[in-house]
């Protein structure tokens, strides 16, 4: 290996303990916590150092809520491979759901703390009406539009559609989040599910 190489590596490395560091600082402190004097004091560089990498703490957030984005679009992958569209958007539901369960640090991060980072960050991963290929929304617009195309169902718009679902699939999962005795006692379904049965009897015809 080469000296520019060497040097390459050892950039992307510290970027990566500096995007970690803050990650942690979030998730032990909260967010309005993060600062980059404590970035750097928890990989023991100087501030000046953290600045050849990032032009500050905003442009660190940004950086962490494109990961967290691309995160989700991993753990909905295996549903995205259903081929049958009813039970891929059940499949997209509880995938969701689950990302938001399993890690819910970067779900608040990356919806729940502040939109001046949320939709730059969409905007980077092409989340956007003419572009939504490869992107969270973008599985789920898809398949909605199959679900639809299949007859049965109302004529409505499929982003109109994906849009709700993905709103209230949201809702339960900040709610949830937001209040750990979530779902109620009383309640006897899995919310996530009991939420597409209801919003799929709208849709039909």
């Amino acid at each position: 290996m080469g000296i520019t190489e060497r040097r390459e590596r050892q950039k992307a490395e510290l970027r990566d303990q500096i995007l970690a560091a803050a990650a942690r600082i979030i998730a032990d402190q909260g967010f309005g916590a993060l600062t980059m004097r404590k970035i750097a004091d928890a990989i023991e560089y100087s501030p000046a150092t953290i600045y050849l990498h990032f032009a500050g703490r905003d442009e660190i957030v940004l950086a962490l809520v494109r990961d967290g984005f691309a995160a989700l679009v991993r753990c909905l992958a295996p549903a995205a491979a259903e081929p049958d569209p009813l039970q891929r958007l059940y499949a997209i539901g509880r995938a969701y759901l689950e990302f938001a369960a399993n890690d819910p640090q970067t779900y608040r991060l990356i919806f729940m703390e502040d939109a001046r980072f949320t939709a730059p960050a969409m905007q980077a991963l092409g989340a956007s009406d003419d572009d939504v290929a490869g992107t969270a929304f973008g599985v789920l617009l898809a398949t909605v539009t199959d679900l639809l195309a299949g007859g049965g169902y109302r004529p409505l718009d499929p982003h109109d559609v994906a849009s709700l679902i993905w709103s209230s699939l949201h809702g339960v999962a900040a709610l949830k989040i937001a209040c750990s005795t979530y779902p109620f006692e009383h309640g006897t379904a899995a919310p996530g599910a009991l939420l597409m049965d209801i919003l799929l009897r709208g849709l039909r015809a």
